[in-house]
């Protein structure tokens, strides 16, 4: 085994990883340096992390040609915004890149058997998200996690919020100082210039909690809070449920609450939804199975151009939402069942049930088994959404192999300034 050198050494970065981390070489052996963009010469201090050899940087000596100065102070230390340093141009056309290199090597799919659509942009790029998790950095601050660590980085002022919350954690932060150490994660999302914010808690709610959460909302003219207890049920504060529009039907109203998913990127999620509605297209003589169908983010637009839909998940928040929106948007099309896919999907195999076809919206770890029950229920064409390239590898290596051909892939640029990326992708059952 080769041992490491116990002085920093020089380094050129040569591509980007699937981490977002710059890549470069070192006697044979594959270095990931984050903070590292291709072009830069750097010095970094080796390091083995199990079977991966990792650059800690310690200096940019060569700016690479796609290397600008960071818009945010806290660039230096935080891990929220990976890709500050780096250009936009060279941030989208790295994504299309690696969501298309991943399905290579770990998918075993060649890009050359399915269309690959041009990469969708966000309407911002800046000043975009309205969502955050925060964390307790310490005297009773809040924070994000650091780079590749979890240190936890005091934040006071965050300009990748939207407006109405970039000011939010230096505020929030002193007036939550009665539940910090109770805290586990505060949670932030807005709606236009109406925000909220909720506290997974590390125990059960108190009247002391519940007391400083309801000065917290009077204090900063927030439209409410959710504490979410340990075991038990949530407490809410105000009307911390938002009220937004449906993608693509505005006449059907969707509900935010900020201890649920929503997608961080509201103007790009215009975006993904109609690309995903476009990859499946849907009639109105198809039945639709979702999975992972969230507060109805695409539920309500696939309905209306489909016969039926059926909305699995497992977050009950979720599934209340969604059924909120059905009943005001008089949606008579859709139904919801809150389970874990896996079980809802065996039992409707075992019910002999079928569908024509499936969106999929799975979370971080991806959808195992998916393949099996698409064959089973006899879906003809399955839509994936996902926000890791990894995991979109993984399940669409085995749609192939269950007998589905990719038919073409749309990235979409949900997160600019990160590495993170949505792509859909469509499949097709062979004969």
């Amino acid at each position: 085994m080769t041992t490491l050198p116990e002085s920093p050494i020089e380094l050129t970065i040569e591509r980007l990883g699937q981490l977002g981390e710059g890549v470069a070489q070192w006697e044979g052996r594959t270095v990931f340096v984050p903070g590292a963009f291709p072009g830069d010469t750097v010095r970094v201090r080796l390091e083995a992390q199990g079977k991966v050899l990792r650059g800690l940087l310690g200096q940019v000596l060569t700016d690479g040609a796609e290397r600008v100065p960071s818009r945010c102070v806290y660039s230096d230390a935080c891990g929220g915004c990976d890709w500050l340093e780096l250009s936009v141009p060279a941030q989208r056309s790295a994504k299309q890149e690696i969501v298309l290199s991943t399905l290579e090597h770990l998918g075993h799919l060649k890009r050359s058997d399915f269309t690959v659509r041009p990469l969708m942009v966000a309407p911002r790029d800046w000043g975009y998200r309205r969502r955050a998790v925060l964390h307790g950095a310490g005297k009773g601050a809040l924070g994000y996690f650091g780079r590749r660590t979890h240190e936890r980085i005091p934040v006071d002022v965050c300009p990748a919020l939207t407006p109405v919350l970039t000011a939010l954690p230096g505020k929030l932060a002193p007036l939550l100082k009665p539940l910090a150490k109770d805290t586990e994660e505060v949670l932030l999302l807005a709606e236009g210039d109406k925000a909220a914010f909720a506290v997974n808690m590390s125990g059960p709610v108190t009247a002391r909690h519940l007391e400083a959460a309801e000065a917290a909302v009077r204090a900063l003219r927030l439209e409410g809070a959710v504490l979410v207890p340990k075991e038990g049920s949530a407490r809410l504060i105000g009307r911390p449920v938002l009220r937004s529009l449906s993608p693509l039907r505005p006449e059907v109203p969707v509900y935010l609450r900020p201890d649920a998913f929503a997608q961080a990127h509201a103007e790009a999620n215009v975006g993904l939804v109609t690309a995903a509605l476009y990859e499946l297209g849907a009639k109105e003589t198809d039945s639709v199975l979702e999975l992972y169908s969230g507060n109805g983010n695409f539920t309500f637009p696939l309905a209306g151009t489909a016969g039926s839909v059926l909305g699995v998940e497992s977050s009950p928040v979720g599934v209340e939402l969604a059924q909120r929106s059905a009943r005001e948007g008089g949606v008579a099309n859709v139904r919801f069942v809150q389970g874990d896919a896996r079980k809802v999907c065996d039992g409707l195999v075992a019910e002999g049930r079928s569908f024509d076809l499936c969106l999929a919206d799975p979370p971080r770890a991806g959808a195992p088994g998916l393949a099996k029950w698409m064959r089973a229920l006899n879906v003809r064409r399955v839509v994936y959404v996902a926000c890791d390239p990894a995991s979109l590898a993984r399940d669409a290596a085995g749609l192939v192999e269950a007998g589905y051909k990719p038919v073409a892939l749309q990235v979409v640029d949900m997160f600019p300034q990160t590495h993170h990326v949505e792509a859909v992708m469509s499949f097709e059952r062979g004969a």
